[in-house]
């Protein structure tokens, strides 16, 4: 479904990323993990359209997506979890949602929407009419997720996830993760917390500096003993 090739991207004259490829098939859930500084991130940005890339190749279901604005990415079904959120403090929760359905003018898809956000994140339908920054983490993290959802994405980025989040709701919006997946949309995962991203993947790719050192399936990664000592705490 998606493929990048020989993406390289730099800011100013530091080369953040050095020709990396890799795929992610319909329906999966592939996870991106290394340490801070690797360029997690600014991949994600580059598919999304945030970064334009050096040079190097991102296509959607065969079309290119290098020379495409953010916005139109959207419209082409790729959508994005920002890290640390990036709610809209001060519009209500509702409002948040429905930003996420800019793009689209399906009234009655939209609508049909809200409600499956809602039934998914029945605390976000609680406090639907309450200002955005008056949530907690996880809330905020949820209506994160929900906005991205409300563009109906064939892919999900989502970005360090459980950033802030005590191990309750990381163990919370992990199986939150793998339902949205198990219900048809494929997931790009970026997360420090290597553990749990390895957990629920069925392929991951380490990055370091700016390269792609190793990758194999998620419980492959998890059980090799170079990456549980870098990454596991192992």
């Amino acid at each position: 479904m998606l493929k990048v090739e020989n993406l390289v991207v730099h800011y100013g004259m530091i080369e953040a990323i050095k020709g990396i490829s890799f795929t992610i098939n319909d329906g999966e859930i592939v996870a991106l993990i290394g340490a801070n500084g690797a360029g997690k991130t600014t991949t994600m940005h580059t598919i999304s359209g945030l970064i334009r890339p050096t040079k190097g190749s991102i296509t959607l279901d065969g079309k290119e997506l290098t020379k495409v604005n953010a916005d139109k990415i959207v419209t082409l079904g790729i959508a994005q979890v920002p890290e640390r959120r990036r709610v809209f403090a001060s519009q209500t929760v509702e409002e948040n949602l429905m930003l996420g359905a800019y793009t689209r003018k399906d009234k009655d898809g939209i609508k049909a929407d809200l409600e499956m956000v809602f039934e998914r994140f029945p605390r976000l339908k609680e406090r639907r009419k309450q200002p955005a920054g008056t949530l907690s983490g996880g809330e905020q993290q949820m209506l994160a997720m929900g906005r991205a959802l409300m563009a109906r994405p064939k892919i999900l980025l989502m970005d360090e996830p459980s950033m802030g989040l005590s191990p309750l709701l990381v163990k919370e919006i992990f199986s939150i993760i793998e339902s949205i997946n198990k219900q048809g949309t494929t997931i790009l995962l970026v997360e420090q917390n290597a553990k749990m991203a390895l957990a629920i993947a069925n392929r991951a790719y380490v990055l370091e500096t700016g390269k792609i050192v190793v990758s194999g399936t998620g419980e492959e990664l998890a059980n090799s003993e170079s990456i549980k000592k870098a990454y596991l705490g192992g």
